[in-house]
């Protein structure tokens, strides 16, 4: 079906899905979104309205674009398109920011970067938009999205929101740098969860001091990391300890 759609025109694609039963439309748009073809695309641009479709197709589509596996340009122009200055129901808007930040992080894996206007634009939506969330959820939102994108250049940015956030922003944060390969955690990073494990400026959570664990004991640890994380387990509650003590035998293997 996929294969039928990347050869078939615009008006055909567009009269198909106006014309699928209700039950059938979420298929078709997942696989007019897995087709990728300049026709297909072109189809979902006009048949979606996202100030009119149902929330519950809309999200669909989203979700396809984010876990598209190798994804075009185009495609991440289509998600900028829709969502751009446009009052949206709050879960579409999150799901269009979490596709977002998916896209992007997929196009730079296949060095894109800064080769396509699209992504280039995509993180300055996410970055403006992280920057101008006022609620504790949106926030997160778009922490989730530079989590998915896996953007060096958004490290900084991260460690920020990871050390002076409140729980639930510190926790999406640290959960984002646990997403950078072992060759981004720096000397910078490692400082600021030693920091936030040992709890150096003020207090965390269990959740956020067992994540910023992970990453020393995850990335090439050092033996006096591994013996003040054990040091540390010591004064923890059980269920604490044993897992700690579980990622140090980890890594010691």
């Amino acid at each position: 079906f996929i294969q039928m759609l990347r050869n078939t025109k615009k008006r055909d694609v567009l009269q198909l899905l106006r014309r699928a039963p209700e039950e059938m439309l979420p298929f078709i748009i997942e696989a007019a979104v897995a087709a990728q073809s300049v026709a297909s695309l072109a189809a979902l641009s006009e048949f979606l309205d996202f100030g009119k479709e149902p929330k519950s197709l809309l999200e669909k589509f989203l979700y396809a674009a984010a876990f598209s596996p190798r994804p075009s340009g185009e495609l991440l122009w289509l998600v900028l398109d829709k969502l751009d200055g446009k009052q949206l129901a709050p879960e579409v808007q999150e799901a269009g920011i979490v596709a977002m930040g998916s896209l992007v992080g997929k196009l730079c894996q296949q060095q894109l970067c800064g080769l396509q206007q699209e992504v280039e634009r995509g993180v300055k939506t996410i970055l403006t938009g992280l920057r101008g969330a006022k609620k504790e959820s949106e926030v997160v939102i778009y922490l989730l999205a530079l989590g998915n994108a896996v953007l060096p250049e958004t490290i900084h940015t991260l460690l920020d929101h990871a050390e002076e956030g409140p729980t639930a922003i510190a926790t999406a944060a640290i959960s984002a740098l646990q997403r950078f390969p072992a060759r981004h955690i720096s000397g910078k990073v490692k400082r600021a969860m030693r920091r936030i494990f040992h709890e150096k400026r003020k207090s965390y959570e269990k959740t956020c001091r067992l994540a910023a664990a992970e990453i020393l004991l995850d990335n090439e640890p050092l033996p006096m990391d591994v013996i003040n994380i054990l040091l540390a387990a010591n004064k923890m509650e059980t269920e604490m300890a044993a897992f700690l003590l579980l990622k140090v035998q980890n890594s010691l293997r």
